[in-house]
Protein backbone atom coordinates (compact mmCIF):
# COMPACT_ATOMS: atom_id res chain seq x y z
CA UNK A 1 0.00 0.00 0.00
CA UNK A 2 2.96 2.32 0.70
CA UNK A 3 4.15 1.89 -2.46
CA UNK A 4 1.62 3.16 -4.72
CA UNK A 5 0.86 5.14 -2.36
CA UNK A 6 4.06 6.24 -3.37
CA UNK A 7 3.92 5.81 -7.19
CA UNK A 8 0.46 8.12 -6.72
CA UNK A 9 2.38 11.28 -5.54
CA UNK A 10 5.02 10.69 -7.94
CA UNK A 11 2.76 10.65 -10.67
CA UNK A 12 1.23 13.75 -9.45
CA UNK A 13 3.62 15.40 -8.67
CA UNK A 14 5.10 15.14 -12.49
CA UNK A 15 1.50 15.69 -13.74
CA UNK A 16 1.96 18.99 -11.71
CA UNK A 17 4.95 19.99 -12.91
CA UNK A 18 4.90 19.16 -16.32
CA UNK A 19 1.31 20.93 -16.60
CA UNK A 20 3.48 24.12 -15.09
CA UNK A 21 5.84 23.75 -17.80
CA UNK A 22 3.57 23.25 -21.05
CA UNK A 23 1.55 26.29 -19.28
CA UNK A 24 4.55 28.30 -19.43
CA UNK A 25 5.75 27.48 -22.45
CA UNK A 26 2.44 27.98 -23.91
CA UNK A 27 2.38 31.72 -22.45
CA UNK A 28 5.18 32.23 -23.84
CA UNK A 29 4.88 30.88 -27.12
CA UNK A 30 1.39 33.01 -27.33
CA UNK A 31 2.63 36.33 -27.01
CA UNK A 32 2.04 39.89 -28.61
CA UNK A 33 5.68 39.73 -30.46
CA UNK A 34 5.55 38.78 -33.79
CA UNK A 35 7.67 35.73 -34.39
CA UNK A 36 9.84 36.22 -38.35
CA UNK A 37 7.79 36.21 -40.88
CA UNK A 38 4.82 36.96 -39.32
CA UNK A 39 3.20 40.76 -40.03
CA UNK A 40 1.04 41.66 -36.73
CA UNK A 41 -0.23 39.41 -34.35
CA UNK A 42 -3.98 40.67 -33.65
CA UNK A 43 -5.07 41.67 -30.21
CA UNK A 44 -8.26 40.32 -29.95
CA UNK A 45 -7.12 36.71 -31.63
CA UNK A 46 -4.52 36.27 -29.49
CA UNK A 47 -6.88 36.77 -26.86
CA UNK A 48 -8.72 34.40 -27.88
CA UNK A 49 -6.40 31.94 -28.77
CA UNK A 50 -5.04 32.47 -25.07
CA UNK A 51 -8.58 32.36 -23.48
CA UNK A 52 -9.31 28.77 -25.13
CA UNK A 53 -5.45 27.69 -24.25
CA UNK A 54 -4.29 28.81 -20.86
CA UNK A 55 -7.27 28.16 -19.21
CA UNK A 56 -5.62 25.54 -16.62
CA UNK A 57 -6.50 21.57 -17.77
CA UNK A 58 -4.36 18.56 -16.50
CA UNK A 59 -2.35 19.19 -19.88
CA UNK A 60 -2.34 15.15 -20.23
CA UNK A 61 -1.23 14.89 -24.34
CA UNK A 62 1.56 17.10 -23.42
CA UNK A 63 2.66 15.00 -20.36
CA UNK A 64 2.15 11.51 -22.43
CA UNK A 65 4.69 12.94 -25.06
CA UNK A 66 7.53 14.24 -22.39
CA UNK A 67 7.05 10.75 -20.62
CA UNK A 68 7.01 8.81 -23.76
CA UNK A 69 9.83 10.72 -24.57
CA UNK A 70 11.49 10.39 -21.39
CA UNK A 71 11.21 6.51 -21.30
CA UNK A 72 13.90 6.45 -24.37
CA UNK A 73 15.84 8.55 -22.65
CA UNK A 74 14.81 11.85 -25.72
CA UNK A 75 15.95 15.37 -25.16
CA UNK A 76 13.48 17.02 -22.59
CA UNK A 77 13.25 20.43 -24.13
CA UNK A 78 12.54 19.21 -27.18
CA UNK A 79 9.94 16.70 -26.23
CA UNK A 80 8.34 19.68 -24.18
CA UNK A 81 7.72 21.54 -26.94
CA UNK A 82 6.07 18.83 -29.18
CA UNK A 83 3.97 18.50 -26.49
CA UNK A 84 2.78 22.21 -26.80
CA UNK A 85 2.34 21.76 -30.57
CA UNK A 86 0.04 19.34 -29.39
CA UNK A 87 -2.03 20.85 -26.97
CA UNK A 88 -2.02 23.61 -29.64
CA UNK A 89 -3.94 21.09 -31.72
CA UNK A 90 -6.27 19.68 -28.63
CA UNK A 91 -7.34 23.33 -27.85
CA UNK A 92 -8.23 24.36 -31.29
CA UNK A 93 -10.56 21.44 -31.09
CA UNK A 94 -11.84 21.82 -27.88
CA UNK A 95 -12.79 25.89 -29.17
CA UNK A 96 -14.08 24.30 -32.30
CA UNK A 97 -16.16 21.67 -30.76
CA UNK A 98 -17.55 24.36 -28.18
CA UNK A 99 -19.21 25.95 -31.41
CA UNK A 100 -23.59 26.49 -31.82
CA UNK A 101 -23.07 24.20 -35.17
CA UNK A 102 -20.89 21.77 -33.42
CA UNK A 103 -21.57 20.53 -29.95
CA UNK A 104 -22.90 23.90 -28.75
CA UNK A 105 -21.66 24.32 -25.11
CA UNK A 106 -21.32 27.28 -23.22
CA UNK A 107 -18.81 26.06 -20.33
CA UNK A 108 -15.30 24.57 -20.74
CA UNK A 109 -13.07 24.19 -17.52
CA UNK A 110 -15.34 26.17 -15.53
CA UNK A 111 -14.99 28.82 -17.88
CA UNK A 112 -17.05 30.78 -20.75
CA UNK A 113 -16.06 28.77 -24.17
CA UNK A 114 -14.48 31.26 -26.55
CA UNK A 115 -17.18 31.78 -28.61
CA UNK A 116 -19.10 33.15 -25.64
CA UNK A 117 -16.07 35.17 -24.30
CA UNK A 118 -15.60 36.49 -27.69
CA UNK A 119 -18.04 35.82 -30.53
CA UNK A 120 -18.15 32.93 -33.10
CA UNK A 121 -16.25 34.35 -35.92
CA UNK A 122 -13.22 35.08 -33.10
CA UNK A 123 -13.44 31.68 -31.83
CA UNK A 124 -13.60 29.57 -35.50
CA UNK A 125 -10.01 32.00 -36.49
CA UNK A 126 -8.78 31.68 -32.73
CA UNK A 127 -9.35 27.64 -33.75
CA UNK A 128 -7.38 27.79 -37.41
CA UNK A 129 -4.63 29.67 -35.81
CA UNK A 130 -3.99 27.22 -32.90
CA UNK A 131 -4.00 24.40 -35.74
CA UNK A 132 -1.89 26.30 -37.88
CA UNK A 133 0.26 27.39 -35.01
CA UNK A 134 0.78 23.54 -33.96
CA UNK A 135 2.38 22.69 -37.07
CA UNK A 136 4.89 25.79 -36.98
CA UNK A 137 5.76 24.81 -33.74
CA UNK A 138 6.94 21.22 -34.50
CA UNK A 139 8.77 22.89 -37.63
CA UNK A 140 10.29 25.99 -36.06
CA UNK A 141 14.16 25.64 -35.60
CA UNK A 142 13.92 25.88 -31.53
CA UNK A 143 12.57 22.53 -31.61
CA UNK A 144 15.91 20.71 -31.94
CA UNK A 145 14.99 17.52 -33.33
CA UNK A 146 16.66 15.86 -36.63
CA UNK A 147 14.63 16.82 -39.98
CA UNK A 148 13.43 13.62 -40.62
CA UNK A 149 12.16 13.00 -37.36
CA UNK A 150 10.27 16.10 -37.97
CA UNK A 151 8.67 14.81 -41.18
CA UNK A 152 7.28 11.80 -39.51
CA UNK A 153 5.30 13.85 -36.61
CA UNK A 154 4.37 16.33 -38.83
CA UNK A 155 2.58 13.31 -40.70
CA UNK A 156 1.85 11.89 -37.99
CA UNK A 157 -0.04 14.49 -36.31
CA UNK A 158 -1.70 15.57 -39.58
CA UNK A 159 -3.45 12.25 -40.25
CA UNK A 160 -4.59 11.79 -36.05
CA UNK A 161 -5.65 15.26 -36.40
CA UNK A 162 -7.46 15.08 -40.18
CA UNK A 163 -10.37 13.65 -42.24
CA UNK A 164 -9.12 10.15 -41.17
CA UNK A 165 -8.51 11.11 -37.27
CA UNK A 166 -10.31 13.54 -35.71
CA UNK A 167 -11.75 15.85 -37.60
CA UNK A 168 -13.41 12.89 -38.90
CA UNK A 169 -14.48 11.70 -35.97
CA UNK A 170 -16.55 14.70 -35.01
CA UNK A 171 -17.86 14.36 -38.11
CA UNK A 172 -19.57 11.13 -37.32
CA UNK A 173 -20.29 12.40 -34.01
CA UNK A 174 -22.71 14.78 -35.35
CA UNK A 175 -23.55 12.08 -37.63
CA UNK A 176 -24.56 10.26 -34.47
CA UNK A 177 -27.32 12.36 -33.00
CA UNK A 178 -29.39 11.96 -36.44
CA UNK A 179 -28.55 8.36 -36.92
CA UNK A 180 -27.03 6.01 -34.07
CA UNK A 181 -24.57 4.08 -35.02
CA UNK A 182 -23.75 0.42 -33.74
CA UNK A 183 -21.10 -0.61 -31.45
CA UNK A 184 -18.96 -0.74 -33.96
CA UNK A 185 -19.32 2.59 -35.24
CA UNK A 186 -19.17 3.71 -31.75
CA UNK A 187 -15.70 2.31 -31.30
CA UNK A 188 -14.94 3.66 -34.56
CA UNK A 189 -15.68 7.52 -34.42
CA UNK A 190 -14.54 7.04 -30.70
CA UNK A 191 -10.90 6.14 -31.52
CA UNK A 192 -10.87 8.49 -33.99
CA UNK A 193 -12.35 11.89 -32.13
CA UNK A 194 -10.79 10.79 -29.10
CA UNK A 195 -8.28 7.94 -29.37
CA UNK A 196 -5.97 9.29 -32.21
CA UNK A 197 -4.64 12.61 -30.19
CA UNK A 198 -3.88 10.43 -27.05
CA UNK A 199 -2.38 7.73 -29.42
CA UNK A 200 -0.18 10.52 -31.28
CA UNK A 201 1.17 11.40 -27.77
CA UNK A 202 2.16 8.12 -26.79
CA UNK A 203 4.04 7.45 -30.17
CA UNK A 204 5.54 11.06 -30.70
CA UNK A 205 7.85 9.83 -27.96
CA UNK A 206 9.78 7.25 -29.36
CA UNK A 207 9.65 9.11 -32.38
CA UNK A 208 11.80 12.20 -30.61
CA UNK A 209 13.96 10.04 -29.31
CA UNK A 210 14.75 8.04 -32.51
CA UNK A 211 13.74 4.64 -30.48
CA UNK A 212 13.07 1.25 -32.59
CA UNK A 213 10.39 0.81 -34.93
CA UNK A 214 9.43 -2.33 -32.51
CA UNK A 215 9.49 0.52 -29.34
CA UNK A 216 7.27 2.73 -31.79
CA UNK A 217 4.57 0.28 -32.40
CA UNK A 218 4.43 -1.23 -28.44
CA UNK A 219 3.73 2.75 -27.70
CA UNK A 220 1.20 3.36 -30.34
CA UNK A 221 -0.76 0.33 -28.84
CA UNK A 222 -0.17 1.70 -25.46
CA UNK A 223 -1.86 4.67 -26.88
CA UNK A 224 -4.45 3.32 -28.28
CA UNK A 225 -5.44 1.17 -24.91
CA UNK A 226 -5.41 4.44 -22.79
CA UNK A 227 -7.66 6.18 -25.67
CA UNK A 228 -9.97 3.92 -25.71
CA UNK A 229 -10.27 4.04 -21.88
CA UNK A 230 -10.00 7.96 -21.52
CA UNK A 231 -13.31 7.99 -23.66
CA UNK A 232 -14.96 4.77 -22.04
CA UNK A 233 -14.39 6.52 -18.42
CA UNK A 234 -15.47 10.05 -19.94
CA UNK A 235 -18.96 8.27 -21.11
CA UNK A 236 -19.29 7.22 -17.24
CA UNK A 237 -18.64 10.60 -15.93
CA UNK A 238 -21.42 12.25 -18.66
CA UNK A 239 -23.91 9.89 -16.78
CA UNK A 240 -22.14 9.51 -13.56
CA UNK A 241 -21.12 13.32 -12.42
CA UNK A 242 -22.40 17.28 -12.40
CA UNK A 243 -21.44 20.31 -14.36
CA UNK A 244 -19.82 21.61 -11.35
CA UNK A 245 -17.52 18.62 -11.21
CA UNK A 246 -17.06 18.24 -14.43
CA UNK A 247 -16.74 21.87 -15.29
CA UNK A 248 -18.63 21.47 -19.09
CA UNK A 249 -22.43 20.15 -18.86
CA UNK A 250 -23.29 16.44 -18.03
CA UNK A 251 -25.52 14.67 -19.08
CA UNK A 252 -24.93 16.09 -23.13
CA UNK A 253 -24.37 12.52 -24.83
CA UNK A 254 -28.40 11.37 -23.46
CA UNK A 255 -29.73 14.74 -24.54
CA UNK A 256 -28.70 14.71 -27.83
CA UNK A 257 -29.57 10.79 -28.38
CA UNK A 258 -26.38 10.32 -28.70
CA UNK A 259 -25.29 6.41 -28.63
CA UNK A 260 -22.40 5.37 -26.33
CA UNK A 261 -20.94 2.40 -24.80
CA UNK A 262 -22.04 2.94 -21.56
CA UNK A 263 -25.12 3.36 -22.78
CA UNK A 264 -25.34 0.24 -25.07
CA UNK A 265 -24.10 -2.13 -22.00
CA UNK A 266 -24.50 -0.21 -18.91
CA UNK A 267 -22.68 1.25 -16.20
CA UNK A 268 -21.37 -2.26 -14.46
CA UNK A 269 -19.55 -3.46 -18.00
CA UNK A 270 -18.50 -0.30 -19.08
CA UNK A 271 -16.50 0.25 -15.25
CA UNK A 272 -15.45 -3.71 -15.95
CA UNK A 273 -13.62 -3.02 -19.66
CA UNK A 274 -12.39 -0.21 -18.52
CA UNK A 275 -10.56 -1.73 -15.61
CA UNK A 276 -9.18 -4.30 -18.52
CA UNK A 277 -8.14 -2.11 -20.79
CA UNK A 278 -6.05 -0.30 -17.96
CA UNK A 279 -4.86 -3.40 -17.12
CA UNK A 280 -3.52 -4.44 -20.64
CA UNK A 281 -2.35 -0.94 -21.24
CA UNK A 282 -0.24 -1.52 -17.77
CA UNK A 283 1.31 -4.91 -19.01
CA UNK A 284 2.13 -3.36 -22.49
CA UNK A 285 4.82 -1.31 -20.43
CA UNK A 286 6.19 -4.03 -18.45
CA UNK A 287 9.27 -4.96 -20.61
CA UNK A 288 10.69 -1.36 -19.63
CA UNK A 289 10.55 -1.78 -15.81
CA UNK A 290 10.48 0.93 -13.50
CA UNK A 291 11.18 3.46 -15.97
CA UNK A 292 7.92 3.22 -17.26
CA UNK A 293 6.01 3.58 -13.65
CA UNK A 294 4.53 7.04 -14.74
CA UNK A 295 3.43 5.81 -17.36
CA UNK A 296 1.86 2.81 -16.13
CA UNK A 297 -0.04 5.68 -13.66
CA UNK A 298 -1.14 7.73 -16.22
CA UNK A 299 -3.11 4.27 -17.81
CA UNK A 300 -4.95 3.97 -14.10
CA UNK A 301 -5.33 7.56 -13.39
CA UNK A 302 -7.13 7.90 -17.31
CA UNK A 303 -9.54 5.25 -16.24
CA UNK A 304 -9.53 6.86 -12.39
CA UNK A 305 -10.24 10.13 -13.00
CA UNK A 306 -12.98 11.98 -11.71
CA UNK A 307 -13.25 15.35 -14.55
Amino acid sequence: MDTEITELTSFESRLRASAAETQDLLMALLSPDAASDEIVRPANLLAAMRHGTLNGGKRLRPFLVIESAALFSAEHEAALRIGAALECLHCYSLIHDDLPAMDDDDLRRGQPTVHKAFDEATAILAGDSLLTYAFDIIAAPETEIAAERKVQLTLLLARAAGIGGMAGGQALDLAAEKSAPDERGIRTLQSMKTGALLRFACEAGPIIAGASDSDRRRMRIFGEKIGLAFQLADDLLDVTSDTATLGKAAGKDAGRGKGTLVGMHGIEWAENRLDLLTEEAVGLLSPYGGKAAILQQAARFIADRTN
